[in-house]
């Protein structure tokens, strides 16, 4: 390990927790803000996905690397029946959860695991379902898996069977997604006769290749390396995320050797990345989107005239150049133009200022005055939104409309924005959790995600319909079809201003090998090594 990183990840995380720094091989990722929890079931941000689900936990199925194809997980194999609603799991032997400093198993991963890792997120009654104040299961909430699920089965120890109300095309992808992670009951019972069940989302066990070790707040996550990993052992035998909201102090971080790899450079600096013998930089086109969301259920952005006339008011390419220096395109879809069923026939709103002024003027809209708000941390969609909010703010005055710019804590901003009486407009993306583009039309703009990812608050009876019925249909090119007419309906309705999609841009040090950038825009750590 270098002596250098040695030395700083020391000094980060005390002389305690690395007494052995010098013979062990750390990893450090300076990631780009703090975990909302450590239960990923809670959670939709890819922050908090990186930092647990991708670390401690697993799945039934796994996407394979580099790829957004489900493969075998903690699931050794499955079966679907003719009618697409029952699927009966096979699970792998053997597969172990972490020992840590206040947990030590005295089993292995079964059934028991997965039937109570579903059910505590799709049943009321079920006494994990509340058991964080304030927080809910919005990823399997907003993707309908409490009114898809009819039941979930123990057939033995090794065998479970899902069985839906409904075929569900997406289901084995859904099952790959960060949420879908596989708890310990063994854990969450110890923990509930102990009465600290908040601790399940504090101090996590899995049967991921890392094991939790500790969480200094809004600073740095500590993990080992699960040796009993059933992925196989990782290279390394620490990791550790040193958390580094800018972007420029985590370039300054890599190139000082103070870490392996970071997430969401600035634009203006990767040629300068690209450039330097120390560093590599991979890059690959993003599945995702940032948009602009507006409450559809507060005057004035209750009007499709409103939103049409503000879209028109939004000089996108100024804010590629702006925040990305041409490491993006400007939006049209909700969808992004890699992903299966992109419509390429619609047609963007025109940049007409003269235009946006008189449709609002014939909307009966004067002297508007509205909160755009800006997340604080950087996104792979939005490196920089106060940056893009900038820009919005100019281009809307020139129309008349007032903007002013707020923000939060992240976690607070992705709390606070899914309030149905949210004020204003709100910045925001999302990078793909499964390939599929289910998991951006109905995920993020469906009626049931309504109060949480769909930060519109819109409900268009017939965009819904046909995402829903895209669901239950196994035919892509039939899929295909509905969600090309959805997409239609979306653009007429308009209830985001659809912003850019970017390039992935993953910066590291060159000693470091076995990284794989993924499509869904996930940082895993299983299969690093750092050179010696």
């Amino acid at each position: 390990m270098n002596s250098k990183i040695g030395l700083i990840a020391a000094a980060l995380l005390s002389a305690t927790c690395f007494a052995n720094v010098a013979s062990a091989k750390t990893f450090v990722y300076c990631s780009e803000g703090s975990p909302e929890g450590f239960d990923p079931g809670l959670y939709t941000a890819g922050t908090t996905f990186d930092a647990a689900a991708h670390t401690v936990y697993s799945r039934l199925l796994e996407f394979e690397p580099g790829t957004t194809k489900p493969v075998a997980g903690l699931a050794e194999s499955w079966e679907v029946s003719e009618d697409g609603t029952v699927y009966t799991f096979k699970l792998r032997p053997g597969v172990k959860f972490q020992t840590t400093d206040f947990f030590t198993p005295s089993r292995e991963m079964n059934a028991d695991d997965v039937v109570f890792s579903i059910e505590r997120q799709i049943k009321t009654d079920n006494p994990w379902h509340q058991y964080v104040a304030g927080t809910s299961w919005e990823y399997a909430a907003g993707m309908g898996f409490p009114e898809l699920i009819k039941s979930v089965e123990k057939v033995d120890d090794m065998t479970v069977k899902i069985t839906l109300n409904r075929p569900e095309a997406p289901f084995l992808a859904n099952l790959a997604m960060p949420f879908a992670s596989i708890v310990s009951k063994e854990y969450t019972d110890k923990l509930a006769a102990d009465g600290t069940k908040e601790q399940l989302n504090q101090k996590p066990v899995g049967t991921g290749p890392f094991a939790f070790v500790g969480y200094q707040q809004d600073a740095v996550i500590r993990y080992k390396a699960n040796k009993e990993y059933w992925g196989g052992a990782p290279k390394v035998d620490d990791l550790v995320f040193a958390i580094t909201t800018d972007a420029a102090v985590r370039y300054q971080k890599l190139k000082a050797g103070e870490c392996h790899l970071m997430p969401f450079p600035n634009a203006a600096d990767v040629q300068s990345m690209k450039a330097d013998p120390n560093l590599q930089v991979m890059e690959q086109e993003g599945l995702n989107v940032a948009y602009l969301a507006y409450n559809t259920t507060q005057a004035p952005f209750d009007k499709v005239e409103v939103r049409k006339a503000l879209n028109k008011a939004i000089n996108k390419p100024a804010i590629v150049d702006a925040v990305f220096q041409g490491m993006a395109t400007p939006a049209k879809n909700p969808i992004p133009p890699t992903m299966w069923s992109y419509n390429d026939k619609i047609e963007d709103d025109s940049y007409d200022l003269d235009a946006a002024k008189k449709m609002l003027e014939e909307a009966g809209v004067k002297d508007l005055s509205m909160k755009v708000w800006a997340m604080p941390v950087s996104r792979p969609y939005m490196l920089n939104a106060r940056r893009a909010a900038e820009v919005i703010q100019d281009d809307f005055a020139k129309i008349g409309v007032k903007v002013e710019i707020v923000s939060y804590e992240w976690a607070e901003y992705l709390d606070r924005s899914k309030a149905k009486d949210r004020d204003g407009a709100v910045f925001l993306g999302w990078t793909g959790d499964n390939g599929d583009p289910d998991n951006f039309l109905d995920t993020l703009l469906g009626c049931e995600a309504v109060g949480g990812n769909n930060r519109a608050q819109w409900c268009n009876k017939e965009f819904n319909d046909l995402v829903k019925k895209a669901k239950v249909t196994t035919d892509q090119a039939e899929r295909t079809k509905l969600y090309e007419e959805a997409q239609v309906i979306f653009k007429k309705e308009a209830p985001w201003a659809t912003i850019d999609h970017s390039l992935s841009i993953v910066p590291m040090r060159k000693e470091v090998s076995g990284f794989v950038q993924s499509p869904l825009g996930d940082f895993t750590f299983e299969n690093v090594d750092i050179a010696e």
